[in-house]
């Protein structure tokens, strides 16, 4: 008898695809959709949080709407879909239906490891026409992945971001995000959304590969 062979299918319906990555982000301040998970389970960021002058010292991930119950039992079943080997189909899926020209990863939370950022990868890579912006922490990971796979897809920009605030990000990487108390560095491209009442507007400078490095207001 003949074994039988599991088939991922290469495109989900939005219900059936929600119900596997559990829902996506939507802020005003955003041009698009987004997906996080928990800032609780940051590997670099909860190391930094006691951390005098730290960015994550002061997280907004950690307060606000994102302490509610609700929310983060909605975070947590994110973080968990990563596992689900339907996964990568369902964000295609999802981002596809709702023909996003950007999408943001984790403005909440950050990688957990090689696995999650590969399987982000694989998504930008089989959505061409949506560019990712997915800023981080997590150096390790990055350059783990870039010694293993080399570099990103062309529409994925990974931003590495420094740890402590007025702090230069790491010139090891292409892209990064740095954090300023009053003003950006003179190398950095500031973010405008402060003075647009916290919103993008027609800003798209996270995503945008000639902007090399990115300073945001301390909030």
């Amino acid at each position: 008898m003949q074994a039988s062979i599991n088939i991922i299918p290469h495109h989900l319906d939005k219900k059936t695809a929600l119900s596997i990555v559990h829902s996506l982000a939507k802020s005003s301040k955003m041009p698009c959709h987004s997906y996080s998970i928990s800032a609780k389970i940051c590997i670099t960021g909860k190391a930094l949080r006691n951390v005098l002058n730290s960015v994550c010292s002061k997280c907004y991930a950690l307060k606000g709407r994102y302490s509610f119950p609700n929310v983060q039992n909605a975070l947590n079943k994110r973080a968990e879909a990563f596992d689900n080997p339907l996964f990568e189909t369902a964000m295609v899926s999802l981002i596809t239906h709702f023909k996003e020209d950007y999408f943001r990863w984790f403005d909440s939370g950050d990688l957990q490891n090689i696995a999650m950022l590969h399987k982000i990868a694989n998504i930008a890579q089989r959505t061409p026409n949506t560019l990712h912006w997915l800023p981080t922490r997590e150096y390790k990971i990055v350059d783990d992945y870039i010694d293993i796979y080399g570099s990103f897809p062309e529409n994925l920009l990974v931003r590495v971001s420094s740890h402590l605030i007025d702090e230069s990000a790491p010139k090891r990487f292409s892209h990064t995000s740095e954090v300023h108390n009053c003003t950006a560095s003179p190398h950095a491209h500031s973010c405008p959304a402060p003075t647009q009442n916290n919103q993008c507007n027609n800003c798209r400078a996270c995503w945008d590969t000639n902007v090399k490095t990115i300073s945001y207001t301390e909030h």
